[in-house]
């Protein structure tokens, strides 16, 4: 007998796994190739496979996985660059005329902004989420992290969407 949580195989989207079984089909998630109502009419084409308890689902894992990596690393979306910056050099020019002047190419320097950023955030994540920091160390240590935002936003230029910005104290009471 067919019922949710059965693993089966279809001879036309592979190995699944039964999510609900409906009056007239079964609701079967194919991973990666999607969720599909099979006619119980067509039961004959699905066969009941046995399912290891040790086994991995894949797509559970992957998802779990993407979970994790949002929340707790460094990674995030992409931050584009506004489009006048692209090509574009910032130069750095000693006041004194007998040293010579440092190019940096836009697109590295914004990078390096972005990872920052990107730090900060994680900061702040392992912060909020440490148990052995009283709320009051937290709140001291956020106001602390909220300043740091506030002294780069000189750097907001940069950006090409305004919610890529950073923000410092005024900007978080309004």
């Amino acid at each position: 007998m067919i019922e949710a949580g059965t693993y089966i195989e279809h001879e036309k989207y592979g190995k699944g796994k039964v999510i609900a079984v409906l009056d007239l089909a079964y609701e079967i998630d194919f991973g990666k190739r999607g969720i599909y109502e099979i006619s119980k009419r067509n039961e004959d084409s699905l066969t009941v496979i046995e399912h290891n308890e040790n086994e991995i689902d894949m797509d559970q894992l992957e998802e779990t996985l993407i979970r994790i990596l949002n929340d707790f690393s460094d990674l995030s979306k992409p931050v584009e660059m506004g489009d006048r910056w692209d090509g574009g050099t910032i130069v750095l020019k000693p006041a004194n005329p007998n040293q010579k002047a440092k190019e940096i190419p836009i697109e590295t320097f914004f990078h390096k902004i972005v990872m920052v950023r990107d730090r900060l955030r994680v900061l702040e994540q392992n912060i909020n989420s440490n148990s052995k920091l009283s709320d009051e160390d937290k709140v001291n240590l956020q106001q602390y992290i909220t300043r740091i935002y506030g002294s780069l936003t000189t750097f907001n230029v940069l950006f090409k969407n305004d919610e890529d910005h950073f923000v410092g104290e005024k900007g978080k009471e309004g």
